[in-house]
């Protein structure tokens, strides 16, 4: 069957036969589904979409009896209270199985997935092409056919952003390979849906220019930066101008990295009182633009070691985007320049970004600001962006009870404050690249870096530069070991010292809080530290802060305990918890494999799925650094992420768990 929710609503057989899906609410129901294909969705959800003011009392029987009347129109032949394979029922919600090549969205998702890849290695050309395929599964509203009550929804607006997410990072592509005509339709389908998203209209603009249409291209800037005036009181940001001015000196090639998107908004008009907040935000702002809290970095790590590749290339990214701090007075700045530093938990990340943030902060006069985005918090959700703006336009000196409502004006306020000046952002633990993009400044001298355990391949597709950081070398490993104990104690015990190391997999996480144990016992030898790294090494006790039996290991990813130590077990623990449930027992499995590495048949046969859809969930965790595909189509896993996932697998995959 062929299931299409990216446009009109549709089922087809093999055959071609269109199937009629019913009353409105039950082709609601089918879209909410087809929209979650492969995934339960709760009776609540099923609810508020086909009811989204006041549902009657008898709601879940009524959605049951169209559940039922669905399960009959895709299985005509089911024998009455059979479960079928479609619509199995569960208890909690419904599920609607189907493969990938069945439903147009599970496609599209697929395809743009392979854009993200082929973008974030250079390959514009292939990335535009996969893009272009991706968008070619788009042929209308999403989910056209259904109740327009249901159709605002959340669920369904959210595909909505995911197709101008991906018509954004199309347009980057198709630029880079000088192949941006085909794009145009789909740019301009999502300027309907954003009508306020400057990075669209950018696009649009160089698209149209790039394919010889530069009137139109002068044209359609024109017709924004009314647009801009009229809704949000704001003038064009400097995305936008840069666009316009590209096209008046005809260069249609991009000279280094695509600009930064402003963030992807809702459509809906803001009202008079948002206009006005950010009219008065803006003034305020410039008149108290020194008093706001415009130093936020973290303080420096007392001990810092090694990672001279890595400080090679922010120094490079650095120089690209800073005025040099012997330069001439009026020295003009660089166009703004971002980084994402990416890697496994405990790799040191943060460690790096705020030591790098502290070396140039004084080449950034204006303020060096610091966001927690929460993106892995045991307890508390990813930070909004909404939220973050805020506590950076109250940083930057903007008084909160001057600040507009709605998420799209203060991103607008932001960039107007931003202007002009040169800042230095650290954006710590990001959860995605819609968290980001709303964050990234476009005002030339300033620079971002943002930390993730995500790869974030659409924020490294707009023109950020990817820092995935590895395990440092073992010489650099076994300094930092020695500057945490003294020297004093690997030099008297080498080997136990280098046992250490290799126990500790050279992570710095690990590594750190074995050589703190060992500092404040300095009577321990090395020798019995590195005995008891080898005595369990199977699992993590060994690195819990106090040593001996840890909190119990979790389960679910949906119930990590808030209070576990901060150690690799509760590192890892973060980035688990947040992946779904094929990728999370995969992970689990991993740990029973027995070689050095894997391959997606392997994998495939330890899940009972097909190789392609191993593939994909071997992607998932490669993509949150909890495997690395070290060779094409080879996946390996850290020593000590091994043993996480045995001691997961031992409580909750084991043949005795209840």
């Amino acid at each position: 069957m062929r299931f299409e929710v990216l446009g009109p609503l549709r089922v087809c057989r093999d055959d071609g036969e269109e199937l009629d899906l019913g009353f409105p609410q039950q082709r609601a129901l089918l879209g909410l589904l087809v929209v979650r294909a492969g995934r339960p969705v709760p009776w609540g959800e099923i609810v508020d979409v086909l009811w989204p003011e006041r549902a009657p009392a008898s709601a879940r029987n009524v959605v049951r009896r169209y559940a039922g009347s669905l399960r009959r129109l895709l299985e005509p032949g089911l024998p009455p209270r059979a479960p079928g394979r479609r619509l199995p029922r569960r208890a909690g919600g419904c599920l609607l199985e189907a493969d990938e090549d069945e439903v147009d969205l599970l496609r599209f998702r697929a395809l743009t997935k392979r854009g993200m890849r082929a973008a974030a290695t250079g390959r514009s050309e292939a990335a535009s092409a996969h893009f272009l395929d991706a968008l070619g599964e788009w042929r209308g509203p999403v989910a056209m056919g259904i109740p327009a009550a249901a159709r605002v929804h959340a669920v369904f607006a959210s595909v909505e952003r995911e197709l101008i997410r991906t018509t954004r990072m199309a347009a980057d592509a198709a630029l880079l390979s000088g192949d941006s005509e085909q794009l145009l339709p789909r740019l301009r389908r999502s300027l309907e849906l954003a009508p306020l998203d400057e990075s669209l209209h950018a696009a649009h603009i160089m698209a149209l220019a790039s394919s010889g249409l530069q009137a139109e291209a002068l044209t359609a800037y024109e017709r924004v930066r009314r647009l801009l005036a009229e809704e949000l009181a704001v003038k064009p940001g400097p995305e936008l101008t840069t666009a316009h001015a590209r096209v008046l000196r005809q260069e249609w090639a991009p000279p280094g990295p695509p600009p930064h998107p402003s963030p992807t908004t809702s459509p809906a008009r803001p009202d008079a009182v948002d206009r006005a907040a950010t009219r008065a935000a803006t003034r305020t702002a410039d008149r108290t633009a020194d008093r706001g809290d415009s130093r936020q970095l973290p303080p420096d790590l007392p001990v810092f070691i090694g990672r001279r590749s890595e400080i090679g290339l922010l120094a490079q990214t650095t120089d690209s985007a800073a005025v040099p701090a012997d330069a001439p007075p009026h020295t003009p700045a660089q166009p703004p320049a971002s980084v994402l530093i990416c890697g496994m938990p405990g790799v040191g990340k943060t460690a790096l970004a705020v030591h790098w943030a502290h070396r140039v902060a004084d080449r950034f006069p204006d303020g060096q600001l610091h966001v927690r985005l929460r993106g892995f918090d045991p307890v508390r959700a990813p930070l909004e962006p909404a939220e973050a703006l805020r506590g950076l336009l109250v940083a930057l000196g903007v008084p909160s009870a001057r600040m507009p409502g709605r998420t799209d004006s203060l991103a607008g306020l932001y960039r107007s404050v931003v202007t002009g000046r040169r800042l230095l952002l650290v954006l710590d633990d990001a959860a995605d690249t819609e968290q980001v993009r709303p964050l990234l400044p476009a005002s030339p001298g300033c620079l971002t870096l943002v930390t993730s355990r995500r790869g974030l391949s659409g924020l490294i597709a707009s023109g950020t530069r990817p820092l995935r950081l590895d395990l440092p070398s073992a010489a650099d490993a076994s300094r930092m070991l020695a500057a945490h104990t003294g020297p004093a104690l690997p030099a008297a015990e080498p080997g136990a010292a280098e046992e250490i190391v290799t126990r500790c997999g050279r992570l710095p996480l690990a590594l750190t809080l074995v050589a703190a144990r060992a500092a404040t016992h300095p009577t321990l030898p090395l020798a019995a530290v590195a005995a008891e790294l080898r005595h369990t090494r199977t699992s993590l006790d060994a690195f819990t802060p106090t040593g001996g039996t840890p909190t119990a290991p979790v389960g679910a990813p949906a119930h990590i305990p808030a209070d576990i130590p901060t150690d690799p077990r509760t590192a890892f623990a973060r980035s688990y918890r947040r992946l779904p449930p094929e990728p999370a027992r995969l992970f689990r499995l991993l740990s029973s494999h027995p070689g050095p590495d894997l391959t997606p048949d392997t994998a495939a046969t330890l899940l009972g799925l097909p190789p392609r859809r191993a593939r994909l969930l071997l992607d998932d965790l490669a993509d949150a650094h909890l495997v690395v595909e070290h060779a094409p189509g080879r996946y390996t896993q850290h020593t000590l992420l091994r043993a996480f996932a045995t001691e997961l697998a031992e409580r909750y995959d084991s043949p005795d768990t209840p």
